[in-house]
């Protein structure tokens, strides 16, 4: 419907008159219609729906007007640009509304901003593009030869498939003298009439042309020939016992269902009352749908029915006798609508994507469902298979609002497929589903989050800049660049720059200097991991860096320092016995862990089998008991390595010089007259020489250890020796044999002091109690004067014990109580 306003810029009240009309119009009390001649071009012109609706085109494209046909299939299209609705394509009007005189297209057609609905329909005219068409083109009637003029005989009509003066005229027949056409009412159709009498003898058959025309322009036309048999008499002709059946069938009747069973009597015999059973003046449709016995005059079902296609089928049955004559009956089936077909959902708007932070009652998807059968086979329900923030809400007619109805989490739910069900009310429900996906767009929520708190890294020390040392990782919840990740250093004001730099893109920690294990062990930054959001959300790790050791630094020998020098040394008595403690070698390694274990080891020495060397305390003491025939002074390299790889090492020389008594006069000469350190020829002569006497050492030294070995025998034998009396001290105030003594030592000094001790090999007279002073006895003063002997010492040494006390404290001093067996042992040794 168009609207025609006129506009009289004198007059105001007209002007109120129009607007008043505009927004009448614009409530959607009335509906659009045009018409459209069929069969014409693709894209042809239907109307103007802005001029109709009084809208500009900018209107409607601001309004997001869109057209929807109802069915299956679009069939208009709405040009935004200017308001002019065309044709998709071309229309045949057989074709979509066959057996039917007028023919609509309706279709909706959509306004957003706001909504409005406003029904349309479209007129399919009809043109002459059919000619009639006979369902044979070919007729044979049997007419006997008894029949009197006047009888009329029914001819099948020819089909048009146009409509209204386009359709079936009129009928004409060739030039004869026997027959002539009667057009009879529409329902009964044409009818041939008998002129005159036929005489089979003159004529057995008679050929006539039929010729339909329709009222077209140009008219087409549609011919088939009537063969005319001539037959012998036949007075009687059948008879139906109905003229008119009527069936009720459902639509889901299987096919070979008895339908109906016509009966027709002829009272002739013979030939002439067998009847024959056909259809007459019915749609092919029905023919393919419905089978007839000719013989049993039965119907069942043939094909599958649909009460959607068809809802009624009108069938002409003819019984013909074996003498040619017939009568007709009609059979009207209604076909009984059952629940066989599912709703439809056709879409009409559809969102693909939603913000996350998008409010509830955002609409999502507009859609209509539709269901072809009828009454509660025909109505529906919509809705949502699961459990999703979705609301369905009916609007105009069948369509149906899709929208959210609770808030939304891409990061829980990144996309939906929301299943929409349309189920109808039958008996046996039927339902079809539609499935809408919803992907739901980005926000930015959620800040970067580090896969750890704290990251522990390890770089070697003298590393070469720019090292990489490991990577710190953060993730983000979110997608797209609210998920692109930036690292950065924490850096508050004032803090120097940091021996560490992360890359901003990838997280990879490089240092960017060397770094020093003994100056710097371990160093914490901040790392931050800020997102590409608008605003940008971040979050912080600590970075720890842990410096490891190298074998950078060698030994430092502490003592013997090097200012010390060779001249100064250690002092050894001539009695040390084996294991004797001469010196410590103290050493530091300022590197850590195995880089710091040290060992120890003689590198040099004058006599190598003379002492030895602690491989980890660094104490050295003597290999064996020190001879007679050893030198006087020794000079020892010690080796100080660590384990670091590869290792380093330090060296450090030691001065030690053999004494019988450590009186001044012996350290002052010793400090005086330095020993010489033996030269590399010297130590050639002396292996040389222990390699020539070598084989005469080993055979000595076993002879006196089976010599040894007797005397332990012969005094293992013998019984223990028992001690006589004591004897009065001398009052010459020598000290006592039964005495030894003990040296106390100031590393790197050139005086002694002697201690003198209790006796080593102390007298008990006969009879003594326990605890009783003891007195010294002639036993003891021979033992003694034999030590003193074997060490060159004076048997009377002018000492006093006052004396020595004062030289040496009492707390460095050993006191050694040996039993019987032990003063045996020290007499034989």
């Amino acid at each position: 419907m168009a609207w025609n306003g006129r506009r009289n810029g004198g007059s105001f009240r007209q002007v109120i008159l129009f607007l008043l009309g505009v927004c009448v119009w614009q409530s959607g009390a009335e509906s659009l219609r045009y018409s459209l001649a069929e069969e014409m071009e693709r894209d042809s012109f239907v109307g103007n729906i802005a001029q109709d609706l009084g809208l500009t085109p900018s209107q409607l494209a601001a309004r997001k007007a869109r057209v929807v046909s109802e069915g299956n299939q679009q069939l208009f299209l709405l040009n935004p640009s200017t308001g002019v609705l065309t044709a998709k394509e071309s229309l045949d009007r057989e074709e979509i509304c066959p057996q039917s005189e007028t023919c609509t297209l309706f279709f909706t057609l959509f306004f957003d901003n706001p909504l409005q609905l406003i029904r349309g329909e479209v007129e399919v005219l009809d043109v002459n593009d059919n000619s009639p068409v006979f369902p044979q083109k070919e007729m044979i009637l049997k007419i006997p030869e008894t029949t009197v003029p006047g009888y009329r005989f029914h001819i099948e009509n020819a089909q048009d498939k146009d409509v209204g003066t386009n359709g079936l005229q009129n009928y004409s027949l060739d030039s004869q003298s026997h027959f002539s056409l009667d057009l009879a009412t529409e329902e009964i159709g044409v009818e041939l009439v008998l002129e005159r009498p036929l005489d089979r003898e003159e004529q057995q058959e008679l050929t006539l042309q039929l010729t339909a025309t329709d009222g077209g322009t140009p008219p087409r036309s549609g011919t088939a020939q009537i063969r005319i048999v001539v037959l012998d008499a036949n007075d009687n002709t059948p008879v139906f016992t109905q003229k008119v059946y009527e069936v009720r069938l459902p639509e889901n009747s299987p096919p070979g269902q008895l339908v109906v069973r016509v009966v027709a009597t002829d009272p002739d015999e013979g030939i002439y009352g067998k009847v024959q059973y056909a259809f007459t003046q019915t749609p092919e449709e029905s023919r393919q749908l419905f089978d007839l016995s000719p013989d049993t005059g039965v119907i069942r079902v043939a094909g599958n029915l649909d009460f959607e296609n068809m809802k009624k089928h009108k069938m002409t049955l003819t019984a013909t006798d074996g003498g040619g004559l017939y009568s007709h009956c009609k059979v009207q089936v209604e076909i009984v609508d059952v629940n066989d077909n599912a709703p439809e959902i056709q879409l009409t708007s559809h969102t693909a994507s939603i913000p996350e932070d998008a409010p509830p009652r955002t609409l999502v998807a507009l859609f209509s469902v539709r269901d072809r059968d009828s009454g509660d086979n025909g109505r529906t329900q919509c809705t949502i298979d699961g459990d999703m923030p979705f609301i369905l809400t009916p609007t105009f007619g069948s369509f149906y609002e899709l929208r959210t109805n609770a808030a939304l989490d891409r990061e829980t739910t990144a996309e939906y497929n929301i299943s929409i069900r349309a189920t109808d009310w039958g008996p046996q429900r039927l339902s079809s589903r539609q499935s809408l996906w919803v992907q739901v767009t980005d926000v930015n929520d959620n800040a970067p989050a580090f896969s750890q708190e704290l990251y522990s890294m390890w770089v070697t020390e003298n590393n070469s800049p720019m090292v990489r040392i490991g990577s710190v990782q953060a993730s983000d919840a979110d997608a797209g660049s609210n998920a692109r990740v930036q690292y950065a250093l924490v850096r508050e004001e004032g803090q120097e720059q940091a021996a560490v730099s992360v890359s901003s893109e990838s997280g990879e920690v490089y240092v960017v200097r060397s770094l020093d294990y003994e100056r710097v062990r371990a160093l914490e930054v901040w790392v931050s991991a800020a997102d590409g959001g608008s605003p940008a959300l971040s979050a912080r790790a600590l970075l720890r860096v842990l410096v490891r050791d190298e074998n950078d630094n060698a030994p430092v020998v502490l003592h013997p320092g090097a200012e010390s020098g060779a001249g100064a040394g250690e002092l050894v008595p001539r009695w040390a016995p084996a294991g004797y403690l001469v010196a410590k070698v103290v050493a530091v390694d300022a590197d850590a862990g195995q880089n710091a274990w040290l060992s120890y080891e003689l590198a040099k020495a004058t006599e190598p089998g003379l002492f030895r060397l602690g491989l980890h305390s660094g104490e050295l003491r003597t290999a064996r008991a020190v001879a007679e025939r050893d030198a006087p002074r020794h000079r020892l390299v010690v080796l100080v390595r660590d384990r670091g790889q590869p290792p380093r090492s330090a060296s450090a020389t030691l001065a030690i010089a053999l004494l019988h008594d450590f009186s001044d006069a012996h350290v002052r000469l010793s400090q005086d007259a330095p020993p010489a350190e033996p030269d590399d020829t010297l130590t050639l002569y002396l292996i040389a020489c222990l390699a020539c006497v070598s084989a005469l050492c080993l055979a000595t030294g076993l002879a006196a250890l089976l010599m040894k070995l007797r005397r332990v025998r012969q005094r293992q034998a013998e019984p223990l020796p028992t001690f006589p009396t004591a004897v009065a001290e001398s009052d010459a105030g020598s000290l006592p044999r039964s005495l030894v003594y003990d040296v106390c030592l100031a590393t790197g000094t050139l005086s002694s002091d002697f201690h003198f001790l209790g006796p080593l090999l102390p007298c008990f007279p006969a009879g003594m109690p326990p605890g009783a002073t003891p007195q010294r006895s002639s036993l003891c003063s021979q033992e003694a004067a034999s030590l003193g002997q074997r060490d060159n010492q004076p048997a009377e040494a002018p000492l006093a014990e006052d004396t020595a006390e004062a030289a040496c404290p009492a707390n460095i001093g050993v006191d050694l109580n040996v039993a019987s067996d032990q003063s045996h042992w020290l007499t034989h040794q």
